[in-house]
């Protein structure tokens, strides 16, 4: 999501004149897009933006403004501000769409100002966009979320749910897919949510038929979903869909009940196997990838251990295993029993060692297996393609073409380690 807003804030200054500078000493005009979904993000943020008090002093023309989740929250702003005078503007999530006329006030006017909206149905859509990953490219489906997990700072920061019309969707796909990219990936906070809000009533598995629809060679990816709303519509649709991908985003958190039920996540750990069960008696082949946070507030070892064993048996294709970070303004962040720092480090090795084993065991079956790849990247110097499979998994392939944006047959003939490497047939 923060990828694909940048995009978009590169679009708006593309469209005002601007071209990409090769650094920060050249830029006339700098812009952080910031993520507080973890203290590490905000950290790393605020220490590009003090780097640049030394450069904004020797140029006060140079621009710099700051915007995204961060400045979103209740207060920061100000406090951001004060920690750093230098900064011209500073703009919340839902004005992303109003930045060219913030940039303009601060060239004509020479003042330094904060224009954060508190209201997310005002916000606007963005028409231009700075595409920079072809062959693939990001859509937003809808804003927002209405979840309110416990740690998540999420809801506060970009409002509540909404859903683009299906016809909006479906003309950007439809557009961009005329422009040559090949893979779509549909981006919601819980795209399972979508259409919820909308009449007449449609949900995200019609929304994917739709996009199907659209004449072209090109795939569909999505994400993120939430465990408690896949349901076998879904699945029978992603079944039925020869655009969509046979992969599924399923972010369980935990498999301890008692800690989702902390998270407020609405689901159990009986429930999440069921669905991944289900997943995988419909949709052939499926690769179903994950979220696990661990360390969350009063996670014994017990508890942790469930989610060990949860691994073991889901045997996912992949995932993204983190630390919990507690998040001012969530309900998380003031709950009793904090897990120690060092306990949190130890957990979140022997899970990375576990699911590490898991996707070296998925490598090396690949091995003589039969893929599609679509080439994403092509280093001259090294003759070295890579690309993705069907499931995200990245494939590398040795040749002396330039075939980036195209669909090939590979055979995998080696995994060193993860990684794995193919031959064009």
């Amino acid at each position: 999501m923060n990828e694909h807003e940048s995009e978009k804030l590169g679009g708006i200054l593309e469209n005002m004149g601007y071209i990409e500078a090769e650094n920060t000493e050249s830029a006339d005009v700098i812009v952080f897009n910031t993520c507080c979904i973890r203290e590490n993000a905000e950290q790393r943020a605020e220490g590009n933006i003090g780097a640049l008090k030394k450069l904004k002093k020797s140029n006060k023309n140079k621009i710099i403004a700051v915007g995204g989740c961060m400045t979103q929250q209740k207060g920061r702003a100000e406090l951001l501000k004060k920690k750093f005078p230098f900064i011209d503007i500073i703009f919340g999530t839902h004005n992303l769409a109003d930045f060219e006329s913030l940039l303009k006030r601060k060239l004509e006017t020479g003042k330094s100002f904060i224009e954060i909206s508190s209201d997310e149905y005002s916000m606007k859509e963005c028409n231009y966009v700075s595409r920079k990953m072809f062959p693939s490219a990001l859509v937003n489906v809808m804003y927002g979320c209405n979840n309110f997990c416990s740690y998540c700072i999420v809801p506060y920061v970009r409002g509540r749910e909404r859903s683009r019309t299906p016809e909006n969707v479906v003309n950007e796909v439809k557009s961009l897919v005329e422009k040559g990219f090949k893979e779509i990936t549909l981006l919601g906070q819980n795209v399972d949510s979508y259409g919820k809000d909308l009449t007449p009533s449609i949900d995200f598995a019609d929304l994917l038929k739709m996009v199907n629809g659209i004449d072209g060679k090109f795939r569909i990816r999505f994400m993120s979903n939430h465990p408690k709303d896949v349901n076998e519509k879904l699945c029978n649709t992603i079944k039925e869909c020869d655009k969509v991908c046979n992969s599924v985003h399923f972010p369980i958190q935990s498999g301890s009940s008692k800690v989702l039920k902390d998270m407020n996540r609405r689901y159990l750990g009986i429930d999440s196997m069921n669905k991944i069960e289900m997943m995988r008696s419909i949709i052939p082949n499926v690769y179903v990838t994950t979220d696990i946070m661990v360390g969350f507030p009063g996670e014994t070892e017990e508890d942790f251990n469930e989610t060990l064993e949860f691994t073991k048996k889901a045997r996912f294709n992949g995932a993204f295993t983190f630390v919990y970070s507690p998040r001012k303004g969530t309900k998380a962040a003031e709950m009793p029993n904090q897990v120690d720092e060092n306990v949190k480090k130890e957990r979140i090795i022997k899970l990375v060692d576990l699911q590490n084993s898991i996707n070296l065991e998925h490598s090396l079956n690949a091995v003589g297996k039969q893929v599609t790849v679509l080439f994403e990247s092509f280093n001259e110097k090294d003759g070295l393609l890579s690309g993705r499979d069907e499931g995200g998994k990245v494939i590398n392939v040795y040749h002396n073409k330039n075939l980036i944006g195209e669909f090939k047959n590979v055979k995998i003939t080696k995994a060193n380690g993860i990684t794995l490497y193919g031959e064009i047939i």
